[in-house]
């Protein structure tokens, strides 16, 4: 975690709109508009005064990777942002983000599913499937060939659970060229999906691409980048 120092609030608002800029160069490129990509700070790498720097930067979508941190932080900063769930999310703990976040990113089982629709509010909630692309074994998420049954299940639930799309995480490599694959196969994927699950679901997000490989991801397609270390070390 970090101390936020006057001058470090400073060199964050900068990195902030040094990343806008790149998301901004990287959309042009690949013929979208800027604003069709939404800029998410990891909010794991920050305690309150960062969180109040990030909000006096700009930010207005943070992501917490575990339930504690969520309930604690969100408690201190209710609605200074959206909220969103990016971490691995166990079924015990299912009831601790029901209701608390705009988007679940990680959502990579039938039986999740399951126990979201228990504990989602009356108006519901929306999530992401995440889908291990790569096939790393250190990385959570459903085979391809599992996706369809996820959203079955989803579109089981009467609405209580409603899929978004997809999300992955691509290998930490030394060129973000050499995993611009993972992100062109998930936005195959979800090509190829669409217009069948079109009266269920609409599919419109891709969460994918982070700190070092987020401009190949919205060459590719993402509507949402996760990005965290890129502000810490430009921070320092």
């Amino acid at each position: 975690m970090m101390s936020v120092s006057l001058q470090t609030k400073g060199l964050i608002r900068e990195r902030v709109e040094g990343v806008r800029e790149r998301i901004a160069e990287a959309a042009g490129e690949s013929g979208r508009r800027p604003e069709e990509v939404r800029f998410l700070v990891a909010s794991k790498y920050y305690e309150p005064e960062g969180i109040s720097a990030l909000a006096e930067a700009g930010i207005e979508l943070l992501g917490e990777n575990k339930t504690e941190d969520l309930l604690r932080k969100q408690e201190l900063f209710p609605e200074a942002f959206e909220w969103h769930f990016i971490g691995h999310l166990q079924r015990r703990k299912a009831k601790e983000v029901a209701g608390r976040v705009a988007l679940v990113h990680s959502v990579d089982s039938t039986k999740l599913v399951e126990e979201l629709a228990k504990r989602a509010p009356g108006d519901g909630m929306e999530v992401l499937v995440q889908v291990n692309v790569s096939g790393e074994e250190s990385k959570y998420g459903v085979g391809e060939e599992e996706v369809e049954a996820v959203l079955e299940a989803a579109a089981g639930t009467g609405g209580k659970v409603r899929i978004r799309g997809f999300s992955t995480l691509a290998p930490l490599v030394a060129d973000p060229e050499d995993v611009r694959y993972v992100f062109a196969k998930l936005r195959a994927t979800r090509d190829r999906l669409r217009a069948g699950w079109a009266p269920h679901f609409d599919l419109s997000e891709l969460s994918m691409g982070m700190s070092n490989d987020y401009a190949v991801a919205v060459k590719e397609g993402a509507t949402i980048v996760r990005i965290g270390r890129a502000l810490i070390e430009e921070a320092r």
